[in-house]
């Protein structure tokens, strides 16, 4: 499985990125990845609080953080010390990564070649870029697009007017018409004059027996991936961010919104027009109603409504 989809420069070492800081271990950067995922010559980051415990455990070579972080890095880590760790991470992604922070033409669409995919029905005017992968039994129709090293499970329905990149789909999956999947998210650092883009270099990953319904959008990961659990629904015009992580066997109604890192249980259910703020964690099983803004973390097994989403009992004593 393809871990990165983008162009990544060669023997970029640590002191490359930050010449200004003392490195004790020169190594060539293999790649930029999360705390939890890094591995030996990883270079990673670590912001907040909340992943101390992934901090504590991570076999990343460097990560940048700050001075009152770093006593969480194991003594393994180099640790990299700034102000602005994000902006940090973001300089070092581009460096990298020189095409991750906007989303250019892929050079290598061609019409589809029927001799390539004998057992894949194909509209009219379908695009496929090099190195893509589609399973038996497959329809994609007319209009898509399918960027390079996308991978398309088997027994998928694609819709009309969809696109896909950076995206890996498993099987009996169903996307509806005029779905843009894979594109980059929203995300930059505000400076002076400029806004300094921040490159995208995740995937979106869709397990088995997912069906997303039409115009819906789901951005890749950052660093981390998208990913949607297995027989997971979501309806028409369902906005996914860059990180989330949604669980097994949930059902999202239409135009809910969900901001970059959040992760969701399983069998979840959100009523329409329902927002989830970033950076939460929503227990298995909950439900929370349409319309609600949920901005705090939720636990298994719960019932919320409102803005700010409360325990629906709470919710209704308002009324």
């Amino acid at each position: 499985m393809k871990e990165v989809f983008f162009f990544k420069k060669k023997n970029i070492k640590i002191k490359d990125l930050f010449p200004h800081i003392k490195i004790k271990n020169n190594f060539n950067v293999a790649s930029i990845k999360p705390l939890h995922k890094a591995k030996i010559n990883d270079l990673s980051f670590f912001d907040s609080i909340n992943y101390k415990e992934n901090a504590l455990k991570t076999k990343a070579s460097a990560c940048i953080t700050n001075s009152n972080l770093e006593k969480y890095l194991p003594n393994s880590t180099e640790k990299i010390i700034v102000n602005h760790v994000l902006f940090d991470l973001a300089k070092s992604i581009k460096a990298l990564y020189p095409s991750a922070d906007i989303d250019h033409i892929d050079k290598s669409l061609k019409p589809i070649s029927t001799k390539k995919f004998k057992d894949v029905v194909f509209g009219n005017n379908v695009l496929v870029g090099k190195n893509v992968e589609v399973g038996k039994n497959t329809q994609i129709g007319s209009n898509t697009i399918i960027e390079h090293d996308v991978k398309i499970g088997k027994n998928c329905v694609i819709g009309y007017g969809t696109i896909l990149k950076n995206t890996i789909l498993g099987d009996d999956v169903v996307i509806q018409d005029n779905c843009k999947i894979g594109q980059k998210g929203f995300g930059f650092i505000p400076i002076k004059s400029k806004n300094f883009k921040f490159p995208h270099i995740g995937r979106v990953i869709i397990k088995n027996k997912v069906e997303i319904a039409s115009s819906c959008t789901i951005d890749r990961g950052s660093v981390d991936d998208t990913i949607i659990g297995k027989n997971t629904y979501l309806d028409n015009q369902v906005h996914i961010a860059h990180n989330v992580q949604i669980g097994e066997d949930c059902m999202i109604a239409g135009q809910v919104g969900f901001a970059g890192s959040s992760e969701i249980g399983n069998s979840v259910k959100i009523g329409g027009q329902a927002g989830i703020s970033g950076h939460l964690k929503i227990g298995n099983n909950v439900k929370i109603g349409g319309g609600s803004g949920v901005v705090k973390d939720i636990e298994d097994n719960q019932i919320v409504m409102g803005y700010p989403a409360v325990p629906l009992k709470e919710f209704l004593k308002k009324k």
